[in-house]
């Protein structure tokens, strides 16, 4: 049998023990909290020496872990007190779980009320507040694509469209600083890309959600007389008679193409037209009706926004578009047409035929044109074969067919 003071040294005092455990347990909590704490200790007020930390941005760690120890420590907290409703609310609120399915594509996760799905070409300062920016806010927004050549008659153009309009140049020769001559051409907004043409520079720069701004939208060549132009009176008159896609009246005696687009001198506005005979298979149907040209054109937002997506990113010039705007009003044969009281001369400037290639014996010119005429049979085919698919796709015949 083992004497009982042979074993005093294994055996302790029940209140020992209990000493034991709570200084354990004392020792691990202050242990957590001094670990959930160290991060937020500023090792750039710490005295060591900067050898120990040859490559570390002591401010970066600092910075990076000092949000962390808070929630830390909050969590920490708030468990111990079993109460996380403060530290839930917190954390929600820097990791949110947003998902808006009708929001634009791509914002779906972000809050609704953040989301500036629409821009414009509002010039802004860099200082002072933004909502004192705009003494002014144009209605309207007119466009030209220009060659430097062409300086005057831009001049000229420009000096009519007040200040209710933005001014947007393209140029396509490269040249933009020289137009700093003109008092006009230091608000308006300059893009530059060398030998592109108006509809390549539209799909590109005049996205419908960048031009919500503006009621409508003047997509004008450089090569336009409107010694008889006011465009603040065409708005008007466009307003009256419900157009949504239009143009001035031409001077019938230069520059015509169509009988469509020639000023009449008793109306100020016409929607149809007589042709040659065999060219409308339709009254309602280009050329003599739903139809104007793309020299000159006008679109309002609405229109616009079907116009832009119907512009192909490969047929540059833009033939054959014309006869295709009446897809994207309805009835188009009342809702397009010529303002015959605000008038103006094409002046037939074959400025752009410059800026092509000669090849195979061709003169530069004569390439262009060509280019035009083909990209005009591509766009028709285009059209066609698009259609073409739809019907078929819905299994019904399309309009004028009788078989299937």
């Amino acid at each position: 049998m083992v004497n009982p003071s042979l074993r005093g040294g294994f055996i302790r005092k029940p209140n020992e023990t209990m000493r034991l455990v709570v200084t354990t347990f004392i020792g691990i909590v202050f242990g957590f909290f001094l670990g959930v704490s160290f991060p937020t200790l500023s090792l750039t007020k710490m005295n060591l020496p900067s050898g120990l930390f040859p490559s570390i941005d002591l401010t970066y760690i600092e910075d990076k872990y000092s949000g962390l120890s808070t929630r830390a420590f909050f969590k920490a907290f708030s468990s111990l007190r079993g109460n996380r409703g403060d530290f839930n609310q917190v954390y929600s609120f820097n990791d949110t779980k947003i998902w808006v399915p009708t929001n634009p594509r791509g914002a779906e996760r972000l809050p609704p009320g953040i989301i500036a799905s629409e821009s414009d070409f509002y010039l802004r300062r860099l200082w002072g507040l933004p909502s004192e920016d705009l003494t002014v806010t144009p209605k309207y927004l007119v466009t030209f694509t220009v060659g430097y050549s062409q300086k005057k008659n831009i001049d000229a153009a420009v000096k009519k469209f007040s200040e209710n309009f933005t001014i947007l140049l393209f140029h396509y020769d490269g040249r933009t600083s020289e137009w700093e001559e003109f008092e006009w051409s230091k608000r308006a907004i300059h893009v530059s890309v060398p030998k592109q043409t108006k509809w390549w520079y539209a799909k590109r720069f005049l996205h419908p959600d960048i031009v919500a701004a503006y009621d409508y939208i003047f997509l004008w060549d450089e090569d336009l007389g409107v010694e008889h132009f006011n465009a603040e009176e065409y708005i008007k008159l466009v307003k009256k008679h419900g157009l949504e896609i239009s143009q001035p009246g031409l001077e019938p005696n230069k520059g015509l193409t169509w009988q469509m687009t020639k000023r009449r001198g008793y109306s100020e506005v016409h929607k149809d037209t007589e042709e040659k005979p065999g060219w409308c298979t339709d009254p309602h149907l280009p050329p003599c009706a739903a139809f104007v040209e793309i020299m000159a054109t006008v679109f309002s937002r609405d229109a616009w926004r079907c116009v832009w997506h119907m512009i192909q990113n490969d047929l540059v010039h833009g033939w054959g578009l014309d006869f295709a705007l009446r897809k994207c009003v309805e009835p188009a044969h009342e809702k397009i047409g010529v303002v015959d009281s605000q008038w103006i001369v094409h002046q037939s400037v074959p400025s752009l035929g410059s800026q092509g290639k000669s090849e195979a014996g061709k003169q530069p010119w004569e390439g262009v044109r060509e280019r035009c005429r083909k990209e005009w049979r591509m766009f028709q085919d285009r059209i066609s074969n698009a259609e073409k698919a739809y019907f078929d796709s819905v299994g019904i015949d399309p309009p004028n067919s009788t078989v299937r």
